[in-house]
């Protein structure tokens, strides 16, 4: 095999390679052992067929292709080996000439890992938010544990906004019942908008026993885009108790005795939440300095794999939830271009971030221990509700186990990262990452979203 490298940008190459005939003889070879085992032919056992009656029978073209077919991959291999490249994604393959007996003649571009010159990590800088708590933030918390609390009470008055009422409804077209469209004893938070357009105002002012009707839009079924009249009846109305917010409700809805106890756990859980953000925060901002000193480029065809696969993972999650693609476009009011080029945007900076650390791990040679990588696997099982020996069993299968490496050993670097950058507040404060420490697994699944 003779090959030759051609560079086409700083992440793209094009490898020219020459395979003389007698070199395909193994492929060839096994082309006939495989394609004999599931011919049958009168006259002789599968898998003992000669040669030329496979030719007559399926035609030596085929017998070549399908040995073309395994020597090209082994050949790009060799080649990229021979030139010391780091290829990324797949191989774009041309066969520019082959003739039975003669040399196999393709080329193959492939992206390559472009060469990165680091910047010093001490000398990156970030700014973030001040840590700023407001006893708004702290009551809002506690006026939505108190709410966890409520009780409803049955009241002898017409329903206002905010109770809750158990209800029955009639739909119908023109006289006619719609299809699925009434319902019995349903239960109803007045304001809520959870349910038909028109419902909420129709039901206020409407006590026990009492009816009325309101005319609402369908937007399903036979009758969509129709005018439907419905008819309502209310059976009971509820008011929401809150409980007071006093020590009794401290005991109750926590682990403390007084509500000023309460009150401080949620400050300092509000507390430590911002100092996560403000360490996700500078991580972003790190990263983006990072890439653009070093000025990290984008390899076209690892950018395209990447869309690709985050465009299907959308499709595939909305279909799990009942939904199309072209729905989710109307209900954001975007088109596909917009989304894609969304997408293109995203799956940039994310390949350049990973070529960043990448480079950086091998700089730094970071290692990845087997404890690390079994944590990985087994948090990731864990995520996934399965055992983990058959999550790691399926990434093998799939080929996936080396990009969990791949994240393990990207994430040791930006920890690197982090531990040398200095990180300040937009008062002039000094962050420390000390402060989130304890927040280690929630930031471990954070990093993972990302």
């Amino acid at each position: 095999m003779k090959s030759t490298v051609e560079t086409l940008s700083p992440t793209r190459v094009r490898l020219a390679i020459e395979v003389p005939f007698v070199e395909l003889e193994p492929s060839l070879k096994k082309a006939y052992r495989e394609i004999g085992s599931q011919v049958q032919v009168p006259g002789f056992r599968r898998g003992k067929v000669p040669a030329a009656v496979i030719d007559q029978r399926v035609g030596r073209g085929t017998v070549l292709n399908e040995a073309v077919q395994e020597a090209i991959p082994q050949n790009i291999l060799a080649a990229v080996r021979e030139h010391d490249l780091k290829t990324l994604g797949r191989p774009e393959v041309e066969i520019t000439e082959f003739n039975d007996g003669d040399s196999l003649n393709f080329t193959a571009e492939v992206d390559v890992r472009p060469e990165i010159t680091l910047p010093e990590l001490d000398s990156i800088e970030v700014t973030v938010d001040e840590l700023k708590i407001d006893d708004s933030e702290i009551e809002e918390q506690v006026k939505n544990l108190r709410e966890r609390f409520a009780t409803l009470k049955t009241v002898e008055r017409a329903a206002v906004e905010g109770d809750y009422v158990q209800i029955d409804l009639n739909a119908t077209v023109d006289g006619e019942d719609v299809p699925g469209g009434s319902a019995t004893n349903i239960s109803h938070e007045v304001g809520s908008k959870q349910l038909l357009p028109g419902l909420d105002e129709a039901l206020v002012g409407l006590a026990a026993g009492e009816s009325t009707t309101f005319t609402t839009q369908l937007v399903g079924g036979d009758f969509a885009g129709r005018d439907a009249e419905v008819a309502v009846t209310v059976r009971t109305v509820k008011e929401k108790e809150l409980p007071e917010l006093d020590d009794d409700f401290a005991q109750m809805a926590s682990e403390f005795d007084t509500i000023e106890e309460l009150r401080a756990d949620v400050r300092e859980r509000v507390t430590r939440g911002k100092r996560v953000e403000q360490i996700y925060a500078a991580r972003d901002k790190a990263l983006e300095q990072l890439v653009e000193a070093a000025g990290v480029p984008a390899p076209e065809g690892v950018v395209r794999e990447e869309v690709e696969g985050r465009k299907q993972a959308m499709i595939d999650q909305l279909e799990r939830i009942g939904a199309s693609l072209e729905e989710y476009l109307a209900a954001e009011e975007k088109t596909e271009e917009q989304i894609d080029a969304e997408l293109n945007e995203a799956a940039t900076d994310g390949v350049k971030i990973q070529l960043l650390l990448d480079t950086l791990a091998d700089a730094e040679e970071v290692q990845v221990s087997d404890d690390e990588f079994g944590h990985e696997i087994v948090h990731r099982a864990q995520r996934a509700g399965m055992p983990p020996q058959q999550y790691y069993d399926q990434l093998v299968r799939s080929g996936s186990a080396a990009a969990v490496f791949g994240d393990v050993r990207r994430g040791k670097a930006l920890a690197s990262v982090m531990e040398r950058i200095k990180i300040k507040d937009t008062a002039g404060n000094e962050v420390s990452l000390d402060a989130i420490r304890a927040e280690g697994e929630e930031a471990h699944d954070h990093d993972h979203e990302h």
